[in-house]
């Protein structure tokens, strides 16, 4: 969940909205390491042709680190630190934000908690104020908490009633039992009532550190006056976070299909084992082949066997999931329920098929082409380009990454692609989870609907 603006309809909102949404140039994106004279690392993209400056920030402790009992913690606490600040309670802090075009938005993933904040260069002052009160002294106000969990609660209800939410929360308790993993972000009815003050204050204590701080920034400012800007920032946070660490965990054997009942016309499909860690050598080899099996939209074997060839389905794909302390590679698709078992059994054939004959040399030079072609086309804002500047450092690529990526998608053979194939996918590791009514699925466990787990 995150916080947006605030009041709605304000020119200058939707001048920076507008500003937001054009493209960075074409040329080579350069990224420069500055250090504050604190000693607040960040990296940065100038990029002048627009006066918008984006920073990107997070740090360690995530929604995997919230208590037992209490999942959704770090969902609630991140969209509260943008409701109110300081002197400042919820009206009047979003009207200094929509008043001078400052977006600020803070969130939590499974492993980090963290935010973004865009602002017109001309309002960078104000920006930098306001979101360090943030940081420094959220009020969470007791009128903004409830009104805050009652949205959650509403998004949650909402979200319970959809396939792919019952899927994913089946699927993660399966193969992450007993660990923070297993547990789903936005929590549960009875964990979001148990989550208050004193937990959000607390979360704020002990994860927000410069220790684990991570900060990348694009847009209208240079190296030299970046620096003291951090420090300004990032002003009054402690030296060090007190959260527990989140402990490495190999995802549980699979072989198991599981069903969740559903009154629907279509069941949906999500499967998945574990895969490899980002840091692996044998990423970018992983990559391709994940393209080859369903990661391509319409030239992967998965929609072509299973929609092309047999109109089993409107869409199926793969993807790998790369977490900090586990690894998972998955497949998803619906169909109609007449057809769960045919379509379960087709994905499980492309699934052994690539890792019992593995690739073609056309296969793989189609992957490498469509890689390195379409990722300049994610930096199409500032914002975007400090979040993948951002997640380069989360997983520690290098600030020369950006020149490398080409030459190790390019370097990979279709050897290379065979052997992590033949290393990753098992068939028979495979957890499978069904939403639905499928026909012909036999089912090695089933769980109500009611006891799907947050």
């Amino acid at each position: 969940m995150t916080q947006g603006i605030g009041r709605s309809g304000r020119c200058g909102a939707a001048a920076l909205l507008l500003v937001l949404s054009i493209a960075l140039p074409s040329q080579a994106i350069q990224i420069e390491r500055v250090i504050s004279p604190g000693g607040i690392e960040a990296w940065l993209v100038p990029d002048h042709t627009v006066p918008v400056i984006s920073v990107s920030f997070s740090f360690a402790g995530g929604s995997a680190w919230d208590p037992e009992g209490m999942a959704g913690l770090a969902e609630l606490t991140a969209v509260l630190l943008a409701e109110a600040a300081g002197p400042y309670d919820h009206q009047a802090f979003q009207a200094h934000l929509e008043d001078k075009a400052i977006r600020l938005q803070f969130h939590a993933s499974v492993d980090r908690f963290g935010g973004r904040l865009s602002t017109l260069t001309d309002n960078q002052d104000e920006a930098y104020r306001l979101a360090n009160l943030a940081l420094t002294q959220p009020r969470f106000d007791a009128v903004d908490v409830e009104r805050v969990r009652d949205a959650a609660l509403v998004d949650l209800r909402r979200d319970l009633g959809t396939p792919s939410a019952l899927a994913r929360r089946a699927f993660y308790a399966a193969v992450f039992p007993g660990h923070a993993y297993g547990r789903d972000p936005s929590g549960t009815p009875d964990s979001l009532a148990q989550v208050n003050v004193d937990a959000m204050r607390r979360l704020v204590v002990e994860r927000i550190g410069l220790d684990t701080l991570l900060v990348a920034v694009s847009g209208d400012i240079t190296p030299g006056k970046l620096g003291p800007v951090l420090d300004r920032l990032f002003a009054g946070l402690p030296a060090r976070a007190q959260g527990l660490a989140v402990p490495d965990v190999t995802p549980a054997h699979g072989g198991e299909t599981i069903v969740v009942p559903r009154e629907s016309a279509q069941s949906l499909i999500v499967a998945g084992q574990a895969a490899i860690p980002r840091d692996d050598s044998d990423w970018f080899a992983a990559r391709i082949m994940n393209y080859i099996l369903g990661g391509g939209s319409f030239s992967s074997r998965l929609v072509q066997e299973i929609r092309e060839e047999r109109g089993l389905t409107y869409g199926v794909s793969s993807f790998l999931a790369p977490l900090e302390h586990a690894s998972l590679i998955l497949v998803s698709g619906s169909t109609v329920n007449a057809r769960a078992a045919e379509t379960l059994a087709l994905i499980k054939a492309e699934w052994r098929r690539m890792a019992l004959e593995g690739v073609t040399g056309a296969e793989v030079a189609d992957a490498q082409r469509y890689l390195t072609g379409s990722f300049p086309l994610q930096f199409s804002s500032t914002g975007r380009t400090a979040d993948l500047v951002l997640q380069m450092r989360r997983f520690d690529l290098g600030l020369d990454y950006l020149d490398r990526r080409r030459t190790l998608i390019e370097s990979v053979t279709v050897d290379q692609v065979n052997a992590v194939a033949r290393r990753i996918l098992d068939v028979d590791a495979l957890t499978v989870v069904v939403v639905g009514e499928p026909e012909g699925v036999e089912a090695t466990m089933t769980v109500p609907r009611s006891d799907t787990r947050g």
